[in-house]
């Protein structure tokens, strides 16, 4: 458990702008029909952190960086403004005043070094008390105010200092969230300097969408009126759902591009991430089948989520603040990711086509194509999502007290979803971090498969 020290909301400060208005994208909106929270934690070590010293000097320092950091953010210090019940279109909007919501505990109970190993794996329900919760919606006639930001930070004394945010995804993807988290970080650790922190892009109107997909996904939306709570349920009380961490290393990644290659010499797009992609969702189906009987024939369905910001013409700046992520979906049947080592082969040919026909494409993601394929995949129910991408290096948010000894996305809900980080112990070699919650049972199983797998590699 973990016991509030203080609940407070931290604005921008007296200096930023009163007032900002982003209309949603087509990117952004579809969030608002699936209502979609991913909370992610950080955990950083300090041996000598106390109670006195955390409420004298981190939460003092912690609340005025993160003020600074949001003149920057300003959106994730307002809301979500939904007018269901007008001709009005969703949009983001901070005014003067708005804040975020910021939570400071204590835990005495929790085993700080159990939470941030890789050498077990975790109940699920044990990351639960260490996420914020985020603020219940506003209606005012019709016209529903959301939060979209919620943070709460977590001393245990003599080890270290977790920070937990909540963020909707409607306000942005992977990218943005990142890039606010190292900016306040590098803010917390350089007084104020805020010259090399990372500046958002806010126009929207570089923004294509010449089918109206937003409008048409503004419209459906709106026939389910989604309450913007927070909706993600606690984990299940038997603890029989499990939460691991999985590395593969840069000669491991190495084997599996050399093996994949004396297979299939002519593929392209053979890279670090699909390989690893193709390997973990081969092992993936084999844990099932370990686990219980599969029709060989049903279809398994990867969803490979990519970045469109570059692929544009012209391209949006990295720094674009919003949802640019669309996702190819690869998919072959059960039957051929369950070989030995033919299985790895054929998820990886699977997703490395996939990518190379859909990347030059721009009419798919216009058109709204990709996302007709993502719901018939998804609602098929042998989907495997990704969060997350090795390009958003979270262990390179500093807030002064080094690196975080280890970060997690922590998974609540239904639906097969791994994450892709980089590794902490990736120094120049590409080390990646595989993240999974699974039943206790097909866990251990997958843990089994893919360890041999890898061993197997050394040995043609």
């Amino acid at each position: 458990m973990a016991s509030i020290i203080e609940q407070c909301q931290v604005a921008p400060p007296s200096c930023a702008i009163d007032k900002l208005t982003l209309p949603l994208t087509c990117f952004d909106t579809l969030w608002i029909l699936h209502n979609h929270h991913i909370p992610r934690i950080l955990f950083y070590k300090l041996h000598n952190i106390d109670k006195n010293s955390f409420i004298q000097n981190i939460i003092p320092t912690l609340k005025h960086s993160l003020s600074l950091t949001l003149k920057h953010y300003l959106p994730l210090a307002g809301n979500l403004v939904c007018p269901w019940n007008s001709t009005g279109y969703p949009e983001l909007h901070y005014v003067k005043g708005d804040s975020v919501s910021v939570t400071f505990s204590e835990s005495t109970d929790m085993d700080f070094d159990y939470l941030v190993s890789n050498d077990h794996t975790h109940n699920a329900k044990d990351f639960h008390p260490f996420v914020p919760k985020m603020a219940e919606p506003e209606d005012t006639s019709g016209v529903q105010f959301a939060p979209v930001l919620a943070i709460q930070v977590t001393l245990f004394p003599n080890h270290g200092i977790s920070i937990s945010f909540l963020s909707h995804h409607v306000v942005g993807d992977e990218s943005t969230i990142v890039g606010f988290i190292k900016s306040w970080a590098f803010l917390n650790k350089n007084d104020e300097n805020d010259e090399f922190i990372i500046i958002p892009f806010y126009d929207r109107s570089i923004v294509k969408d010449p089918y109206g997909l937003g409008d048409c996904i503004w419209e459906e939306t709106k026939k389910h009126k989604t309450k913007m709570s927070d909706i993600i349920p606690p984990p299940p009380d038997n603890n029989n759902i499990v939460r691991g961490t999985f590395t593969i290393r840069r000669d491991h990644i190495d084997k599996l591009k050399n093996l994949i290659l004396s297979k299939r010499p002519c593929l392209t797009h053979v890279t670090s991430y699909t390989v690893t992609g193709g390997y973990v969702w081969s092992c993936l189906v084999k844990s099932e089948d370990a686990t219980e009987i599969i029709d060989e024939n049903v279809m398994e369905y990867f969803g490979c989520a990519v970045n469109y910001r570059a692929r544009f013409d012209p391209p949006l700046p990295s720094s674009y603040f919003g949802n640019c992520i669309i996702w190819y979906i690869a998919s072959t049947k059960h039957v051929d990711l369950v070989g030995n080592n033919e299985g790895f082969i054929i998820a990886t040919e699977s997703i490395a086509e996939i990518i190379y026909k859909r990347n030059k494409d721009e009419e798919y993601v216009l058109n709204g194509d990709w996302l007709k394929e993502v719901g018939a995949a998804s609602n098929k129910g042998r989907y495997l999502a990704i969060a997350g991408s090795p390009k958003y290096d979270l262990y390179e948010a500093d807030f002064g007290w080094g690196k975080p000894k280890k970060w997690h996305f922590v998974f609540f809900g239904n639906g097969l979803l791994m994450s892709l980080s980089k590794s902490k112990d990736s120094d120049g070699d590409l080390e990646i971090e595989i993240g999974l919650s699974l039943s206790k049972t097909r866990m251990n199983a997958f843990a089994a498969i893919f360890t041999h797998g890898l061993s197997f590699l050394y040995q043609v």
